[in-house]
């Protein structure tokens, strides 16, 4: 190792030590105190929790009534959800960095397991989708509207006690790269994505289409 090298890193242990310190301060002004209003509380409870079932709801609905060009949208949103799930995986399996309550920060008002919280893997998987929706011809109002929403349940997520800001900004990057990857790969994975999918659901739904309450 150079000199420079040693050298260098002083400083970068100071600056991990800095940005440490801010997240918690952050999270700590964030956070609920310890008896917090019940309606803030329940708020916060169901968009940390709850909100999350937003997604798979309006996929499986856009699915199942939607048209070619929803569907084809709903597939690159899947995509991007789930490269930003494996990155987000990956990065807290490198870097498993502990969660407020595990170092006794705060005040944690709904229970989790124990494990990595950077990046956070609700709002990861919630901004992927936000975002690919966003990217996407047609849809960036609800996408913009997703974003915001994923706003709402990142202090959510703060305020119950469970994540760290950083977390938050975390989930933003990967999300970020994972929709801009899956909506630039779309043209390599949609075709057969899609016919397969169309596919599965012509079985599944064969006689809902028949009917003529599904699209085929």
């Amino acid at each position: 190792m150079t000199t420079l090298e040693r050298g260098d890193w002083p400083r970068f242990s100071l600056a991990i030590f800095f940005m440490e310190n801010i997240n918690h301060l952050l999270f700590l002004w964030l956070n609920a105190p310890e008896q917090p209003a019940a309606p803030i509380l329940l708020l916060a409870i169901f968009l940390a929790e709850w909100m999350i079932w937003a997604i798979p709801l309006y996929l499986g609905i856009g699915w199942l009534f939607g048209d070619k060009t929803l569907r084809k949208s709903l597939l690159m949103a899947s995509a991007s959800g789930v490269v930003a799930l494996v990155i987000s995986q990956l990065v807290g399996a490198l870097w498993p960095h502990p969660r407020p309550f595990m170092i006794g920060l705060g005040h944690q008002f709904v229970a989790h397991v124990p494990d990595a919280s950077f990046p956070s893997d609700h709002l990861t998987l919630w901004w992927a989708v936000a975002f690919s929706v966003w990217g996407q011809r047609g849809t960036r109002s609800l996408g913009t509207v997703m974003a915001l929403v994923g706003l709402a349940i990142a202090w959510a997520r703060i305020y119950v006690g469970v994540h760290f800001p950083l977390d938050m900004v975390g989930a933003i990057a990967v999300a970020w790269g994972s929709a801009w990857l899956s909506l630039i790969a779309a043209p390599l994975y949609l075709p057969t994505t899609y016919k397969l999918a169309v596919s599965i659901h012509r079985r599944l739904f064969g006689f809902l289409i028949r009917q003529g309450w599904l699209h085929g």
